[in-house]
């Protein structure tokens, strides 16, 4: 499957267009708006003594489409900062204002999974919707009626669109896809229907958030290639030791694809240590830069939003990349 991108006029479209970035995302986005045909936009931001900042766009954006990209990982911060650049946008009179959000933080808490807590996916998405964001562009949230929480349109891409090329790239034998928990089981199922493979589930079962308690598989990998698939990995607790278990079981290889590497905690080291042969993740999130894992290959989403953008900004559709999720 290759990403559909739109041959257009970009004269045309930059100049009803500015694309501007948080902090947090500029090392994808210049790649994005390159992509796209055009140049980052100027902005400031301008911090406090005591922590606060304040952020200003440093250009006229007046009856101007406005893109905004950030990823809203931790620290809250990148979400506050995107907040007020929207803010900030909408005061200065832009026609239209597109939230770009490769990683939509906060996504795992999309219900009440028990007594008296917040649904955070639910406020982030009336705090953009509040700041004046028209229309929102993400990828791989870890829910998918997280889209329903928003009154503006949302645009959700799949990575599969960068790793079903990739895997076919590989050329494996005795191919089966693992969903890692159960929750995971449905992305695995459209990847094993597309590359007409098996598939396999890890029932892991918790006390604790981070902490598993044990786990089991359920289908066969004995004398298979596994890729395990996921939205993210974050201390990589799950991934490693699914991972582990699938050798166990006799698998021949281990390889994982994980959209989102959030990799906090011990994920670096729980990588390098693991079974793990190859961790396949992409851009929405920066690697560390003080730890490093010679098993990460990242590839990058830019053409992926920059196409997208090209057909948003032409009212064309982008229906192609929903293929499969």
């Amino acid at each position: 499957m290759q990403p559909f991108f739109t041959t257009i006029n970009q004269g045309q479209v930059q100049e009803n267009i500015k694309i501007f970035s948080g902090s947090a995302s500029r090392y994808l986005s210049a790649n994005i708006a390159k992509s796209y045909g055009t140049q980052l936009g100027e902005s400031a931001i301008q911090r406090f003594s005591d922590g606060e900042f304040q952020v200003s766009i440093e250009e006229t954006v007046r009856g101007k489409d406005v893109v905004i990209i950030q990823s809203t990982f931790p620290p809250t911060d990148n979400l506050f900062e995107l907040l007020l650049m929207v803010d900030a946008a909408r005061r200065a009179s832009a026609k239209r204002i597109v939230a770009m959000i490769p990683y939509f933080g906060f996504a795992r808490q999309d219900r009440k999974d028990k007594p008296r807590v917040a649904i955070g996916a639910k406020m982030v998405a009336n705090l953009l919707t509040a700041s004046g964001v028209d229309r929102v562009i993400t990828m791989d949230l870890h829910a998918d009626q997280i889209q329903g929480f928003f009154e503006v349109p949302v645009d959700h891409l799949y990575a599969s669109t960068l790793f079903l090329p990739y895997i076919k790239s590989m050329n494996l034998e005795d191919l089966v896809i693992v969903a890692p928990d159960t929750g995971g089981t449905k992305r695995a199922n459209a990847y094993s229907k597309y590359l007409e493979v098996d598939m396999a589930i890890c029932y892991k079962q918790r006390k604790y958030a981070n902490q598993i308690e044990n786990m089991t598989v359920i289908g066969d990998v004995k004398g298979k290639n596994v890729i395990l698939i996921d939205d993210m990995v974050d201390t990589a607790g799950t991934l490693c030791k699914a991972a582990d278990m699938m050798l166990e079981e006799g698998a021949k290889s281990v390889r994982a694809m994980c959209t989102h590497p959030v990799l906090s905690g011990p994920a670096y080291e729980r990588i390098q240590e693991s079974g793990i042969s190859e961790l396949i993740v992409t851009d929405s999130i920066p690697l560390s830069t003080e730890k490093s894992c010679d098993k990460i290959k990242v590839l990058s989403v830019a053409d992926l939003f920059g196409g997208v953008l090209k057909s948003l900004m032409h009212n064309e559709s982008i229906s192609s990349l929903f293929v499969i999720s």
